[in-house]
C-alpha cells in the first residue's frame, strides 16, 4: 500500500485531520479513517519511511516534516485548482449525423504549454547510442529546444559565424574525443544541423542568446583586440583589466578613475571603439535574423541586463558603463528595436534574467513604454549548489510555494507571459536519497509552475549529468552521463505524458454534440459513423468553445 504525503501530513497534524474529516461525507470518512489508522500505527514503527509513492518517489522517507508543512494538502489543492483553471479548456465538438451515445475516442497529441530543454549536447555524448537517446527526448518529453548562439563560440573569428556543420561538429569527431570538456566548442554545436533536426521532429526552436554582456561566455575577445585603435588600447589599459575565459572572470574590473567618469567622458576616450562596438552588436542581430528569418520561433534578444537598468532604459549615452564592462549605450533598448525591425512579427522576442525582482519588472515596463516589442519575459531558477536541495528537503525556505508565488507575482507586473527559461535542480551526492530528493523537488515545483496563470513554458537546463558548463553542478541532469534515466526523469514524464494529457472516450450527446474538458493543445478524435466507417479529425483546444463544427 502506497501512502501519500497527504496522509503522512495528517498523521502528524490531528487538528488539520479533524477539520478535513468534518467536511467529508460518511462514505469518505470511513475510507479516510481506515487509511489514517494504519498510518498512525505504521509511522512510529518506521514503516512509512521506506514506502514508495505512486510516482516511484520515496516522498516521506527523504523529505522532512518541515518540507511537507510547506507543501501541505491545502497548497496541493490550490495547485490542482489553478491547473484546472489555467491549463484546461472546455471543448465543444459538433459531429454531423452521429447517433446519440456513439463512443468518441479523444486523444491529446501535443501540449499548448512549452516543456523544453537546451540541446547544447547535440551529437556530443560520445557514442551513437547515447546521442540517439538524447535526441529521442525531443518530441517525447520535450516539445521545445533551446539552441546555443553564444557569440564567443559562435563567431570565434571576426566575420566567420559557425552556422554550418564542419567536421569538428560531427558525431564521428565527438565520438573520438577523449576529453570533450576541453574542446572550445563543447556544448556549442553548429546551429544549422540542430535547427534542421528540430524542424524534422516538429520541435519548437528557441535561440539563446543574441546580446549578453557576460565576458566569460558571450563577449568575443576579438571585439576589442581587432577594433580598438592602438592609442585606445593604451588608454584603457590604464583604466581596466578585461575579463576573460582564461582568467575565469565574467566582468571587467576598473580603476576608481574610470568609475568617476561619466559615459560621455568614457566615450570621448574611445570614440572609434565605441562606434565599432555599436556597429558590431547591430550586425550580429541582423546576421542571425537574416540567416534564419522566421525558422526560429523565439529568441532571447537580451540576456541578464537588469543589473544595468537604473530607472531609464533610454539615456542617449554613447556607451553603457555596464556591470559587465564597457557596452554600447542603451544596448538593451537598441537590441530589441533592431530585432523587431529584422524578424517577422510571429517570431517571439524574449528578454531573459535571473533577477526576478521589482527592478527587472520595471525595466521591462520601461522598455515597453519606449516602444520595444517584448513578447515573453524569461525567468531563471538555478539551485546550483547541491546543498540547496538538501536544505529544501530539510524544509528551509528555498523556492517554497509562497516564495514562488510572490516572485511570479512581482515579475508578472510587466503584464507579459513568463517563460521559466532555465532551471537547475540537483541530486545531492547522486545516491539513491539524492535522486529521490531531486525527483520530489522537481515534481512539486513543476506542478506549481504549471499552475501559474502567466507561465507559458518551463525549460530544464542540463539534461545529462556532467555535461554542464564549468562551475555548474555535475549531478543536475535527468539522465546519468551514459544516458540512463534518473528518478527525476520518470517524475516529469509521468506529469507531462500522463497526468497532463487528456485521453478519454466520450459518449456523443443529442445531435452529435460531444463535450469534454481537457488540457490545452492539439487533439485527434475518432469515431464510427452511422455506416460503421471509421472517421477521424483534429483540432486545437486553446479556449473554451474550441472544437469541431462538422
Amino acid at each position: 500500500m502506497a501512502l501519500s504525503s497527504h496522509t503522512i501530513y495528517y498523521s502528524k497534524h490531528p487538528d488539520s485531520l479533524m477539520k478535513t474529516i468534518f467536511s467529508m461525507n460518511r462514505k469518505m470518512i470511513l475510507s479516510f479513517v481506515t487509511i489514517c489508522v494504519f498510518q498512525f500505527l505504521a509511522y512510529p514503527l518506521g514503516i512509512v519511511r521506506k514506502q514508495t509513492g505512486e510516482n516511484g518517489i520515496m516522498e516521506s522517507g527523504v523529505m522532512s516534516e518541515a518540507y511537507w508543512k510547506l507543501w501541505n494538502p491545502e497548497v496541493q489543492a490550490r495547485i490542482d485548482r489553478d491547473i484546472d483553471q489555467n491549463r484546461k479548456a472546455d471543448a465543444v465538438l459538433h459531429l454531423r449525423d452521429l447517433p446519440e451515445g456513439t463512443e468518441v475516442k479523444v486523444e491529446q497529441i501535443s501540449h499548448d504549454f512549452i516543456f523544453g530543454a537546451h540541446i547544447f549536447n547535440f551529437n556530443q555524448l560520445g557514442t551513437t547510442g547515447r546521442n540517439q537517446r538524447y535526441k529521442d527526448l525531443f518530441g517525447t518529453l520535450f516539445n521545445s529546444a533551446t539552441i546555443a548562439f553564444y557569440w564567443k563560440t559562435f563567431e570565434m573569428q571576426p566575420n566567420r559565424p559557425r552556422f554550418r556543420e564542419e567536421y569538428w561538429d560531427t558525431e564521428a569527431y565527438w565520438n573520438s574525443v577523449p576529453e570533450p570538456k576541453k574542446e572550445p566548442h563543447w556544448r556549442r554545436p553548429a546551429p544549422d544541423p540542430v535547427v534542421e533536426f528540430c524542424e524534422s521532429k516538429g520541435i519548437r526552436l528557441h535561440g539563446h542568446t543574441m546580446i549578453w554582456g557576460n565576458r566569460h561566455w558571450q563577449h568575443p575577445e576579438w571585439l576589442f583586440d581587432h577594433y580598438a585603435r592602438a592609442e585606445e588600447k593604451e588608454k584603457i589599459s590604464r583604466l581596466a583589466e578585461f575579463a576573460s575565459e582564461e582568467k575565469g572572470t565574467i566582468r571587467d574590473t576598473y580603476t576608481d578613475e574610470y568609475k568617476k567618469m561619466t559615459p560621455d567622458q568614457v566615450a570621448a576616450l574611445f570614440p572609434d571603439y565605441s562606434k565599432e562596438m555599436k556597429r558590431l552588436f547591430h550586425k550580429r542581430i541582423v546576421e542571425l535574423a537574416d540567416h534564419y528569418r522566421g525558422r526560429i520561433n523565439s529568441w532571447d534578444v537580451v540576456n541578464e541586463s537588469a543589473t544595468d537598468y537604473h530607472g531609464q532604459c533610454v539615456t542617449g549615452d554613447a556607451v553603457c558603463k555596464s556591470n559587465y564592462g564597457l557596452m554600447p549605450g542603451d544596448y538593451t533598448y537598441e537590441a530589441f528595436r533592431t530585432a523587431d525591425l529584422k524578424l517577422p512579427k510571429y517570431v517571439k522576442l524574449n528578454i531573459n534574467d535571473y533577477a526576478n525582482n521589482e527592478n527587472y519588472s520595471n525595466q521591462v515596463k520601461d522598455l515597453l513604454v519606449h516602444g520595444c516589442r517584448i513578447d515573453i519575459m524569461g525567468s531563471q531558477m538555478h539551485l546550483f549548489n547541491p546543498q540547496q536541495c538538501l536544505d529544501v528537503a530539510d524544509g528551509k525556505l528555498i523556492e517554497s510555494p509562497q516564495q514562488v508565488w510572490d516572485k511570479m507575482e512581482t515579475i508578472s507586473k510587466a503584464g507579459l507571459p513568463i517563460h521559466l527559461s532555465e532551471i537547475t535542480i540537483t541530486s545531492p551526492n547522486d545516491d539513491e536519497r539524492g535522486r529521490e530528493i531531486q525527483a520530489v523537488i522537481a515534481r512539486n515545483l513543476y506542478r506549481l509552475w504549471f499552475s501559474i496563470q502567466p507561465m507559458m513554458g518551463i525549460t530544464w537546463w542540463n539534461v545529462v549529468d556532467d555535461c554542464g558548463a564549468p562551475g555548474e553542478p555535475s549531478v543536475s541532469g535527468l539522465f546519468t552521463r551514459d544516458m540512463q534515466p534518473k528518478k527525476s526523469f520518470y517524475a516529469l514524464d509521468k506529469l507531462i505524458n500522463q497526468e497532463w494529457k487528456t485521453n478519454m472516450t466520450v459518449a456523443a450527446g443529442e445531435n452529435g454534440k460531444v463535450l469534454f474538458r481537457g488540457f490545452k493543445g492539439r487533439y485527434r478524435v475518432s469515431w464510427k459513423d452511422k455506416s460503421g466507417k471509421e472517421q477521424q479529425a483534429e483540432f486545437y483546444l486553446k479556449n473554451d468553445g474550441d472544437g469541431i463544427r462538422d
